[in-house]
């Protein structure tokens, strides 16, 4: 039941929604349909509506709700396998700005969590603010060391604010999830918790710092990407300082070229970074829009990005990594049963689809895109595409999938912005390539084993006993079978397959494990020895694998 205090405010959506003609939003909760007879009563929405698409009404409709509708409305704009693309396209312009509190204010916030005057702080305190959020805005300052940073303040309350309008949400979230006719495919409690989860993640700075600094230490060359600094003595759970950067917005092409910057260069380098994030490093900026994604003016020679605000970083179990990124590969290269197996065997979608239906549906979508030049081919909207589709098969995404294709989705408009005719094809794939050949190369393999080898020491003293178990399982099992005569020779054929699987376990083991003691004890001796034990050591676990008939 929705709790009563909750109700007035519910009413207030639903007379907003009404006076942004979205009707159908209305008749979705089921309860409030009796409300569009008060149409002629709801007041006017502020702006001129008529002629007016529905996404835009919804997107000035959620401005006009408020700043917690606005994030609910940024993540619906990432939920493009759930909402038509018109809704998600305009849901994306969604802008998260409120009027500032006082300055003053920001101050006080500061030397309280902070613990002392904000003149031992910092040596100048700007209390106009450069920004504001509806969960914090930022000041500039100055450190008495003269370097120029940013201060980003929570607002005063915002915990209580959010939670109240959290719960308001998740009342929606059930009334859509009982009486909208396509709640399974919307999943309304889903989008709610994926908004709550932002917010709870936007609330801790000092989460949001980490953040950076691991960012600022996965591309530490500054080369490509430059991450501001954090200072961790000027920083906690509600306040955070960052190094003050400058830089040109990447939508901003005019001042890009006044600037002297090589577009092309850089189209090439944003698509670079985003897989050197997400392949090699496993850790994305998930909140890559213009705003956030600026060019460094001072590098004519050597263009770079600047990154900002990390409230949103991204990462991914690594076996979907793993299988995301074989999914590229066979995209690339136009493997569609490939996709399909993946999809199947990543567990995406359960073992019974049909492969041959799926591969029949993959190559639907991806046939028509590679009539065009690879340089005209989008693959931020082919995955979105595949997604779709592949929903007819109950593929099932974690959030981490669905925040990477929204990523892939702002990398790649940025990259066309800077470069029309960039071939994001060309690019990306031999950096895919490369960066799945260091990551799963016997080394890394070796190096990982090495990594783990205490803990394999530990649990040795172990093994003999669990050999013991499981060769007494093995004889119960003859057992079983022999007192049926029918199932001698079934038994013995068992009992042969499961001696050979544990005596090549045990070898391969031993072998993998020699290899790490040699890696990790004898370096001297080079990379040979402990790759050749290793080589072996897998070499014996396939050869105990039960052959296929």
């Amino acid at each position: 039941m929705t709790p009563l205090k909750v109700v007035p405010r519910l009413l207030r959506v639903a007379a907003v929604l009404l006076a942004y003609r979205l009707d159908e939003l209305v008749d979705a909760t089921h309860l409030y349909r009796p409300l569009k007879l008060l149409r002629p009563l709801v007041a006017r929405p502020r702006i001129d509506i008529r002629g007016l698409p529905r996404g835009t009404r919804l997107r000035h409709a959620l401005t006009e709700l408020g700043p917690i509708f606005v994030k609910a409305g940024q993540v619906l704009s990432t939920r493009r396998d759930l909402v038509p693309a018109d809704i998600a396209d305009e849901l994306a312009l969604l802008q998260d700005q409120v009027a500032p509190f006082p300055g003053s204010e920001a101050r006080t916030i500061v030397e309280g969590e902070l613990k002392a005057p904000i003149g031992r702080l910092y040596a100048q305190f700007d209390e106009t603010p450069l920004a504001s959020a509806s969960i914090a805005q930022v000041h500039a300052a100055t450190l008495h060391d003269g370097r120029e940073v940013v201060v980003k303040v929570l607002r005063p309350g915002i915990d209580a604010q959010i939670a109240r309008d959290v719960k308001l949400l998740r009342s929606l979230g059930e009334l859509a999830q009982r009486w909208h006719p396509n709640a399974d495919k919307i999943r309304p409690l889903d989008v709610v918790a994926e908004v709550e989860k932002m917010l709870e993640n936007e609330l801790d700075l000092q989460r949001e710092g980490a953040s950076a600094s691991l960012l600022k230490r996965n591309f530490s060359s500054g080369t490509d990407l430059y991450v501001p600094e954090v200072h961790w003595e000027l920083t906690c759970a509600r306040v955070l300082t960052l190094e003050r950067v400058y830089g040109i917005s990447s939508d901003d092409i005019a001042a890009i070229d006044a600037a002297g910057l090589d577009r092309k260069v850089l189209a090439a380098k944003g698509v670079r970074v985003f897989y050197e994030q997400v392949f090699r490093d496993n850790f994305f900026h998930a909140d890559a829009h213009p705003g956030n994604i600026w060019v460094d003016p001072t590098r004519t020679g050597e263009p770079r990005f600047i990154a900002l605000d990390f409230g949103i970083m991204g990462s991914l179990p690594e076996a979907d990594q793993y299988w995301l990124a074989q999914n590229f590969i066979a995209l690339f290269e136009r493997d569609y049963a490939r996709i399909a197996q993946l999809h199947v065997a990543a567990g995406w979608m359960p073992a019974d689809v049909r492969l041959d239906e799926l591969e029949a549906a993959v190559r639907t979508v991806c046939e028509p895109y590679f009539t065009r030049p690879l340089a005209q081919i989008s693959l931020a909207e082919l995955v979105v595409k595949l997604f779709q589709t592949a929903r007819r098969f109950q593929l099932t995404l974690q959030p981490q999938l669905i925040l990477l294709q929204k990523t892939l989705l702002n990398i790649e408009g940025v990259g066309r912005m800077l470069d029309p005719e960039i071939d994001i094809w060309a690019v990306a794939h031999p950096v895919l390539r490369r960066i799945l050949r260091q990551r799963y190369s016997p080394l890394r393999t070796l190096r990982a084993m090495g990594k783990r080898l205490p803990e394999w020491l530990h649990h040795a003293p172990e093994f003999p006993d669990l050999v013991r178990d499981a060769l007494r399982q093995v004889a119960r099992g003859e057992q079983r079978e022999q007192a049926d005569p029918r199932g001698l020779k079934l038994a013995q054929d068992n009992a042969r397959r499961q001696h050979r699987v544990l005596a090549c376990s045990l070898l391969g083991s031993a072998l993998l494990v020699a290899a790490a003691l040699l890696w990790t004890l004898a370096p001297q001796r080079g990379i040979w020895p402990p790759l050749g034990a290793g080589i072996a050591g897998f070499l014996s676990f396939a050869s105990g694998w039960p052959r296929s008939r």
